[in-house]
């Protein structure tokens, strides 16, 4: 089989060396890819698909824009009605709302004291009503904090011309569980916890994620049996009845509360760096599993395989990120690492690799249990090497 992968981050690295590890052997290609994926799968014209038989579509944007919808063989990914579950916030509520699923409650709003008018207390939760990369939420803890990000949002419009959804800020433990669906069937992946924030001890802004782990502690087989059928199975029910069926990863972001597990938001991709994580642990084949995913009903009766052992995974990103980021700082000490290294923000440049975005590796490492796991990642983390390398030193604590 031949499969192209959409995408050049390092969610689509883990996702093409999974392919990879197929029984099935597939011949995998990548597009943009970066300097690190090209030594795996080499680049290929994304409008070329003759004689191919998959795409995997990585990021989140094409699947908006309509990639599946256009593409003339099967697409891995949703269609651009179904992939609104992401790009509208202010959607995903209310299918959220009409699917009985647990959520926190809401306002769309349009303007500056719209918003401030719709806030009950604070902490309170702020969320431009687009695509923005994992950038556009923010936690306000007062007043001034939120006139200052539905400004940012709403007059300056950083995130485009979008409403702003107002939240109630929600009090648990977060918890990542992605779902591989079929337009009827969600069946979950292992859940995973990743680290959002640039800063240790979770402070300073958010980013794309710094880093992730799993199995996660007290995530259980009931827990995740609970989220399956009170939140991921719902959500795909509501879109098959309306007529967008939802093929492809479905990744609910959630609050583990004293009153269960609530849904922060949707995304209709591979979670990235969850998927550092969690697919180095499938022993399941994943083309097939894709393939299945394709077809409606595919999944019906699917029972994954895992490794026993813990993952983690080290965001290194380049100075000034997430604000940021620089571009030309050669990067070393790669052949040194004794771990997975995934390519993000990388690029080749007069022979040597460099960096090229903001977050730029991912050194992930299984161990015996989640300590084991952490010490090789930043064991290898720390023989890698480039002018302003930013990285947490307490993920998976």
């Amino acid at each position: 089989m031949k499969v192209l992968v959409i995408g050049g981050g390092g969610r689509e690295h883990a996702i093409v060396r999974a392919l990879k590890r197929s029984p099935q052997a597939p011949e995998v290609f990548c597009a943009p890819g970066n300097a690190g994926i090209a030594a795996d799968a080499p680049y290929h014209d994304p409008n070329k698909l003759d004689g191919f038989d998959l795409v995997v579509v990585g990021p989140e944007a094409p699947l908006v824009a309509g990639f599946a919808d256009d593409c003339p063989v099967p697409v891995f990914g949703p269609s651009a009605a179904a992939a609104q579950l992401e790009g509208s916030k202010a959607h995903a509520k209310e299918v959220m709302i009409a699917a009985g699923v647990p959520t926190a409650a809401y306002t769309v709003v349009h303007s500056v004291e719209a918003g401030l008018g719709a806030i009950a207390r604070y902490p309170t939760v702020i969320k431009a009503d687009g695509l923005a990369a994992g950038k556009g939420v923010v936690i306000a803890g007062d007043e001034a904090e939120a006139r200052a990000a539905l400004e940012e949002m709403l007059v300056e419009q950083r995130f485009g011309e979008v409403p702003v959804v107002v939240e109630e800020f929600l009090q648990g433990t977060e918890l990542s569980v992605l779902a591989l669906c079929d337009g009827e069937n969600a069946i979950p992946l292992a859940p995973a916890r990743d680290f959002k924030r640039i800063g240790e001890g979770d402070t300073g802004p958010n980013t794309g994620g710094m880093g992730a782990y799993s199995p996660v502690d007290g995530a259980t087989p009931e827990l995740i049996e609970d989220v399956r059928v009170r939140i991921l199975q719902p959500v795909v029910d509501e879109l098959k009845r309306r007529g967008t069926p939802f093929h492809g990863v479905l990744y609910a972001g959630l609050m583990l509360t004293e009153d269960g597990p609530s849904t922060l938001e949707f995304n209709v991709r591979f979670g990235d760096p969850e998927t550092q994580v969690v697919l180095p642990r499938l022993k399941s084949d994943i083309l097939d599993l894709f393939v299945r995913a394709t077809t409606p009903g595919g999944l019906s009766g699917v029972e994954l395989e895992w490794d026993e052992r813990a993952c983690v995974t080290v965001v290194l990103a380049s100075r000034g990120y997430p604000a940021t980021s620089s571009s030309g700082d050669v990067i070393t000490g790669l052949d040194a690492a004794d771990a997975e290294v995934t390519h993000a923000g990388t690029a080749t440049e007069d022979g040597a690799i460099v960096t090229a975005g903001g977050r730029v590796l991912n050194v992930t490492a299984l161990g015996s249990d989640r300590e084991a796991a952490r010490a090789a990642a930043y064991a290898a983390a720390d023989k890698i090497d480039f002018p302003g390398k930013t990285y947490r030193r307490d993920i998976a604590r």
